[in-house]
């Protein structure tokens, strides 16, 4: 699904950045927060682009909810990461909209979100922190890999349950 750009979309787009800010302070781990959750739901309820803004914007709300622990560059660089992520379980889920059942497209969008949201995240983080402070302070991120998974699952879940549930009525709101 992606919505035309109206004043509807905008205020949508506006209401999903406010949740991602409630969401960034609800700490998992760190600043791993349920910040996404809204950019993975407005990926699948408004469409890849918008799900992207939300997720860039989300993840700055957490790292500022958190003082900026990895440094303001090193934040900018995961919310492009986290925009990439939208980015790619969006146009996912448009792909196999058509293709194979709601479930089974959810589910396999989801495990791309989990993969990009997880390591490739942390794999693009982990090469811009070897530029800024060194291969050793890069490779102590590895260790936020089993947190970084699960709040991803976590995040993509309730996102698509939400999704499942709010379908029936989207048409008429947008």
């Amino acid at each position: 699904m992606t919505a035309k750009a109206n004043t509807k979309t905008l205020v949508l787009t506006a209401l999903f950045i406010a949740l991602s800010f409630v969401g960034s302070y609800v700490k998992i781990f760190g600043t791993i927060a349920f910040d996404s959750l809204p950019g993975f739901l407005a990926a699948l309820l408004l469409g890849p682009v918008y799900g992207a803004a939300i997720g860039f914007l989300g993840h700055l709300c957490t790292a500022l909810t958190s003082g900026f622990p990895l440094s303001l560059p090193m934040h900018v660089v995961i919310a492009v990461a986290m925009a990439i992520t939208m980015l790619g379980f969006g146009h996912t889920y448009i792909l196999l909209k058509n293709k194979v059942t709601q479930t089974n497209n959810l589910i396999i969008t989801g495990i791309v979100g989990v993969i990009l949201n997880g390591p490739v995240t942390l794999a693009i983080s982990m090469v811009a922190l070897t530029f800024i402070a060194g291969k050793e302070a890069a490779l102590s991120l590895l260790v936020m890999l089993p947190a970084l998974l699960l709040a991803s699952a976590a995040n993509i879940l309730i996102g698509s349950v939400l999704f499942k549930n709010l379908e029936r009525v989207w048409n008429k709101v947008i």
